[in-house]
């Protein structure tokens, strides 16, 4: 099939990637636009990945009120240059996140960021859950486990679903987002403020 340069222009509107990309991942695919997409988005992921070991010092703090003035949150997000910083995809990116917080009232960024002690506390809380006891002791390992990535997953920003989306984490979005501007981008930290709470 020939792929024309109206068809090249398409994608690349629709996926950001570059010309020579879009007209690759188009040949490769024999004209199959959504094809085409999946596997640009597959690259770049990968892409992703390799970019995520390189330096992002520059970024923006974003903040976000909820309406009401109850909830006030203050997140940094890192990416490698000034001018990726200012785009529309990087601001939005740090406004969702900021909301993100507000939603869901993360206590820490990552599970790096747990202290051990609170681990080990969730940890003996869960192993004297009535519907595991009796169970064998490599049972009983299993569940807790996977419970506590279940508790990772609400208390830890990174690993909790998009509320916009909840087939994907913050970490998933963030990938994307370094899929589709080229750097590594990288939630720093944040503050959530909840009025009359310290």
């Amino acid at each position: 099939m020939k792929i024309t340069a109206k068809m090249v222009g398409d994608l690349r509107s629709r996926t950001g990637a570059g010309m020579m990309d879009c007209k690759k991942a188009l040949t490769e695919t024999n004209g199959d636009v959504d094809l085409a997409i999946q596997l640009l988005r597959e690259k770049g992921l990968k892409a992703s990945e390799l970019k995520s070991s390189r330096q992002a010092s520059e970024g923006t703090i974003t903040s976000y009120i909820h309406p009401g003035s109850r909830v006030g949150v203050l997140v940094e997000i890192n990416c490698e240059t000034d001018f990726v910083a200012r785009t529309d995809e990087f601001q939005e990116l740090a406004k969702n996140i900021a909301m993100q917080i507000a939603a869901s009232k993360p206590t820490y960024l990552d599970r790096e960021s747990v202290p051990a002690d609170v681990v080990e506390s969730e940890k003996s809380i869960l192993k004297q859950q009535d519907d595991i006891q009796g169970k064998p002791e490599q049972i009983i390992e299993k569940i807790v486990e996977g419970r506590i990535d279940k508790f990772f997953a609400e208390v830890c920003l990174i690993e909790q679903s998009y509320i916009k989306d909840n087939d994907k984490t913050i970490a998933e979005i963030v990938k994307e987002a370094v899929a589709k501007l080229g750097e590594n981008i990288v939630v720093n930290r944040f503050s959530l403020f909840v009025l009359g709470q310290t």
